[in-house]
């Protein structure tokens, strides 16, 4: 019987060969088609991709873009204790804007209750005496 273990390694490298032609993340073992390096691969392409570029290379970036902004804020005298101030005031703003919008709902609320609750009251009182 003829070994064709060096034909399958080659299959094995042509399929899986990249862009470029170079072997991607499996590689012949003594056992067969193996990782060829641990579970790390999988979590750097997750984290790659999800950050969109290598984490130094994406940080470098942010630094740099966080100087540029920086610089345009300090030249139109804006802090960041002011950024953080109007983020807290408009915060708040909603806050007590969504609770006297829940105030003023409830009035509605109990002020149509005055009315509805009688009637319904004295109408299922009607129906019950007039079932015996």
């Amino acid at each position: 019987m003829k070994d064709i273990t060096p034909m399958a390694r080659e299959a094995g490298a042509q399929s899986n060969a990249g862009p470029q032609g170079g072997p991607e993340a499996l590689s012949w073992g003594p056992n067969g088609p193996a990782a060829s390096s641990s579970g790390n691969a999988m979590n750097d392409t997750n984290l790659t991709r999800f950050l969109g570029g290598t984490p130094t290379a994406v940080f470098i970036r942010l630094v740099l873009v966080s100087l540029i902004v920086g610089a345009f804020l300090m030249w139109l005298d804006v802090r960041p204790a002011d950024i953080l101030r109007g983020v807290e005031r408009m915060i708040n703003g909603i806050f007590h804007l969504g609770f006297d919008a829940v105030h003023l709902v409830a009035e509605y609320v109990l002020a149509g209750a005055a009315i509805v609750v009688p009637i319904w009251l004295v109408m299922r009182l009607m129906n019950y005496s007039g079932k015996r």
